[in-house]
């Protein structure tokens, strides 16, 4: 397991089983650092529709291995713990309410 750091300085858990989650992905192998870099400087973060605990951080990269898209980090918020739920590649941001904008 390891601790990332978001750009407001929060530890967000990111546990072996559910890196192993992400590695389902053949595209997000090998994405450790965008996955700290979407964290620490997002584009923006958007509330889930579906649960209010959660959060998506995107960010935007030219060149990935599936082409130009925005990475999506989905993290769960709870009272004294944060954790990401998954993430992923995607042609444009997640709808909802939006929380934070560059």
């Amino acid at each position: 397991m390891r601790v990332l750091t978001d750009f407001q300085g929060r530890g967000i858990r990111l546990t072996d089983e559910r890196l192993a989650h992400i590695y389902e992905h053949p595209e997000m192998i090998g994405q450790d650092h965008r996955i700290e870099e979407t964290l620490s400087a997002p584009d923006s973060i958007v509330l889930s529709n579906k649960d209010p605990t959660v959060h998506l951080y995107h960010r935007f990269f030219a060149d990935t291995p599936v082409s130009p898209k925005y990475l999506v980090v989905v993290v769960k918020f709870l009272n004294d713990d944060a954790f990401i739920i998954t993430a992923f590649f995607t042609d444009k941001e997640k709808k909802g309410v939006r929380l934070w904008k560059r």
